[in-house]
């Protein structure tokens, strides 16, 4: 009888090391570089991030997870010995990248290094940003949608914000309007999800614009589930608890301005059938209205930003369908008080957060973030562009992304909300 039960029990074990080989396998020969078998440690050494706890084991993770980490890892060296050449092979090119002239003249790049006393000051606004976050997300008198719920709450569909670097041990939630064309570049080089002609691609400009936000371009957590099962949540919590999570924001008001900027006032023939056409019609009375983006402004018809602030107030809106992504609050992309950021950057210090953070991440001499954007959207145009918006409609837009200005530090727009 003892006999027939150790057989039993050999048989699952063997089974389920079975499976969990081919899981690591088929990763091994899988698409686009999705990386399962690398490390599960951060690049850095412990502390060299703010708000990153010193000494963490596997400990506190539970049986399953330990498991598989321990099975995973056996091919870490193998695989930290091909990174390390591949980094070795791009460091020996120029650690400043070739700009074309096209690019240089639109966005104008910034390639000037940073001092140690930027250095200091960068990792004290790090414990600021991250004290701040923590503190409004344990403060219970501080509520919104979807604050109190648990990662293993959040949808699966919610989470392809979240891009995951296995080679250099990184996860980016990107926010659009903030910068995330050039940070999808800079997780593509670093990922190598992207062949030009069979090598990997060393400069983010060189990567076109249609690829960058090609969503099978990138690793995302809401691929997991169709690649790992199960295991999925397991294996997101493990790369959470031991990889650097950064994301960045922008002031949320500005956002939306720049969100209108890009998709209402230049021919975008996506945003005009879906958005731009029900806005016309419900908001400015227009009927008949024509098929093609390029016949509407012809024609001088064209969505108001009152227009478009109506549809963001409007409570049929959500009810329909979840706001898009550029207009979607950040709470609702990255999921801040679920998710324990390492690096919160901000679009308004983009130059020096990112310069600070590829040092932190210890990639500095594999690319450079290219910064400075002449075109930007500031935020001094605030009161230009919310002149002619109701008082009573600038309070509520407030309400509605209230959350994004507390948790991020952002400065409450009295100026705007008030007679």
């Amino acid at each position: 009888m003892t006999k027939a039960r150790l057989l039993r029990l050999s048989v699952v074990l063997v089974s389920v090391f079975m499976i969990l080989l081919i899981i690591v396998y088929w990763d091994n020969v899988g698409t686009a570089h999705f990386y399962l078998h690398t490390s599960f440690s951060r690049p850095h050494s412990s502390g060299a991030i703010p708000g990153i706890t010193a000494g963490e084991d596997w400990e506190a993770l539970p049986d399953v997870d330990e498991f598989l980490a321990k099975l995973l890892s056996s091919s870490l060296k193998q695989n930290s010995s091909i990174s390390r050449k591949t980094e070795q092979l791009l460091v020996q090119g120029s650690s400043k990248p070739v700009v074309s002239n096209l690019e240089e003249n639109v966005r104008g790049y910034d390639w000037s290094t940073r001092n140690a006393r930027d250095s200091l000051d960068q990792e004290k606004l790090q414990i600021e940003r991250q004290r701040t976050l923590r503190e409004f997300c344990a403060n219970s008198s501080f509520t919104f949608p979807t604050k109190e719920r648990s990662f293993d709450d959040i949808p699966n569909y919610e989470l392809n914000h979240l891009i995951v670097d296995d080679r250099h041990g990184i996860i980016y939630c990107y926010v659009p309007k903030v910068a995330c064309t050039n940070w999808k570049r800079v997780m593509i080089v670093l990922s190598e999800s992207l062949l030009d002609q069979g090598v990997p691609y060393r400069n983010p400009l060189d990567i076109p614009r249609e690829h960058v936000h090609n969503t099978s371009t990138h690793l995302t957590f809401n691929k997991f589930w169709r690649r790992y099962g199960k295991f999925s949540r397991h294996l997101m919590k493990i790369k959470l608890k031991k990889y650097t999570k950064f994301l960045f924001v922008r002031d949320p008001f500005v956002r939306l301005i720049s969100a209108f900027r890009s998709k209402f006032e230049l021919e975008n023939e996506e945003f005009y059938r879906r958005f731009a056409i029900p806005m016309l019609k419900l908001y400015s009375n227009h009927t008949n209205l024509p098929t093609s983006v390029s016949e509407a402004f012809g024609a001088g018809l064209k969505v108001s930003f009152s227009d478009f602030i109506q549809y963001l107030l409007d409570p049929r809106t959500e009810k329909m369908a979840p706001f898009n992504e550029h207009w979607r609050q950040v709470y609702r992309l990255c999921h801040p008080c679920q998710i324990d950021y390492d690096f919160i950057g901000k679009l308004e210090t983009l130059d020096e957060d990112a310069a600070y953070l590829l040092q932190l991440l210890k990639v500095d001499r594999l690319l450079r973030f290219p910064p400075s954007y002449r075109n930007r959207t500031a935020s001094s145009w605030e009161d230009d562009w919310f002149a002619k918006i109701p008082l009573a409609w600038r309070q509520q837009l407030y309400k509605l992304y209230e959350a994004d200005f507390v948790l991020f530090g952002y400065p409450k727009p009295e100026n705007l909300l008030k007679d």
